[in-house]
């Protein structure tokens, strides 16, 4: 049964994104068609990520109390109607207020689903499963972009539509296909830690994991901000190599989640592959000033494709087998922990990147060797795995 969840879970995580890879390079075009200006533009993706961050542990904690369906269909179905509702914006102030809305519903979602996983394999598993969800995510954001790009020969605001058709089919399938993983009795058992704070264990015996996927987000975020002015002011790449070279490192980076983490996490730990990924990041990081070459680029970006799939899987899996919280509320932790390094980094980066443009990929390199030591130094003193705990399905 396992096997045919992970299967849903895979398509759902796919298409859920999928709806907002579409809409990526799009967004900005048509906020400056209604006269946004770029820091304007800048508004509309902080302030979609900042609901994130404050919204995904208030629903991962309703979650534990109702189950994960219901979120997952109420995160699906609203973010439908407020991408349909930004296509047919026709000011900025719309713009910004759907994009409010569109932050707080759909934080219901992805976590939820992340949670579902958590319920369902049990420990020595976990990596693997949450391996082929981020395989799904790492698809749609290769995939998107892309069909986002030929919709828009067609006006900007199909993609947008064309997000809301795909998120709105998607919730349908949900109500259809997908079961529900926490039973009732298992609800129950959470009342009591999901009235808890959701951020206890961000300060606690796992803010080493939480500390280490919020520095890998930063540092991405940061590279993917500047990266294309990188390569353009220096050696005069245009957007189209920078799709191919992100295409490479999507698709390795699918890859490896879906194919390549649990046969790793078998063989060597979750411990070595989380250490490995974070080598790869900082490697890739130092790398990036030292080759001006299109496949040379495209090689150190398969680095961070690697790097990502190694640590978000096994990262993740860890901190959900240590929880003493509900896994929806711990879920919204991890998920907070992302957005907030998608906030900041690309301040950072930006930032940095006016006095030296090298300046964020060292800065991200400096930052990975940094939460390397830390992790080295302190992975031992994580508190043991909960036991499995078997849920019925």
């Amino acid at each position: 049964m396992n096997k045919k969840y992970l299967a849903l879970l895979f398509f759902i995580a796919f298409l859920t994104m999928l709806g907002f890879g579409i809409i990526i390079p799009i967004l900005p075009f048509f906020a400056e068609k209604l006269g946004a200006s770029s820091f304007q533009i800048g508004v509309l993706f902080a302030s979609y990520n900042i609901m994130q961050l404050l919204f995904a542990p208030v629903w991962g904690s309703l979650s534990d109390r109702i189950g994960r369906k219901p979120l997952v269909s109420f995160g699906l179905l609203g973010f439908a109607v407020t991408f349909i509702l930004f296509g047919m914006a026709d000011s900025y102030a719309e713009m910004l207020m759907y994009r409010i809305l569109g932050g707080i519903v759909s934080a219901a979602a992805l976590p939820t689903v992340t949670a579902m996983v958590a319920d369902l394999f049990p420990s020595e598993e976990r990596a693997k499963g949450m391996g082929v969800v981020g395989a799904g995510i790492g698809l749609s954001f290769v995939f998107g972009p892309v069909i986002g790009g030929l919709l828009s020969g067609y006006g900007f605001a199909i993609p947008f539509y064309a997000s809301g058709i795909v998120a709105f089919v998607t919730f349908l399938f949900i109500l259809v296909a997908l079961p529900e993983s926490l039973p009732k009795e298992k609800r129950t058992s959470l009342q009591k830690e999901a009235r808890e704070n959701p951020f206890t264990s961000l300060f606690g015996s796992l803010s080493l994991l939480y500390a280490i996927l919020f520095v890998v987000s930063f540092a991405f975020s940061g590279l993917e901000t500047t990266f294309a002015l990188f390569i353009s002011d220096l050696y005069g790449f245009t957007s189209k190599d920078l799709g191919y070279m992100f295409l490479v490192m999507g698709i390795i980076a699918a890859l490896v989640q879906g194919g390549l983490i649990g046969r790793l996490v078998k063989q060597f730990g979750e411990a070595s592959v989380l250490a490995l990924g974070m080598i790869f990041y900082g490697i890739g990081f130092f790398a990036i000033p030292l080759s001006g070459n299109f496949w040379a680029l495209a090689l150190i970006l398969s680095l961070f494709g690697a790097g990502q799939g190694m640590i978000r899987a096994t990262a993740t899996a860890m901190i959900t087998q240590r929880t003493t919280q509900g896994q929806g509320v711990t879920s919204g932790a991890i998920s907070s922990m992302d957005s907030l390094g998608r906030i900041l980094g690309p301040l950072a980066g930006g930032a940095v990147y006016q006095f030296s443009h090298s300046g964020p990929f060292f800065l991200g390199g400096v930052l990975m060797v940094l939460i390397l030591l830390w992790f080295f130094g302190s992975y031992r003193r994580l508190p043991d795995p909960e036991p499995t705990m078997q849920t019925s399905n």
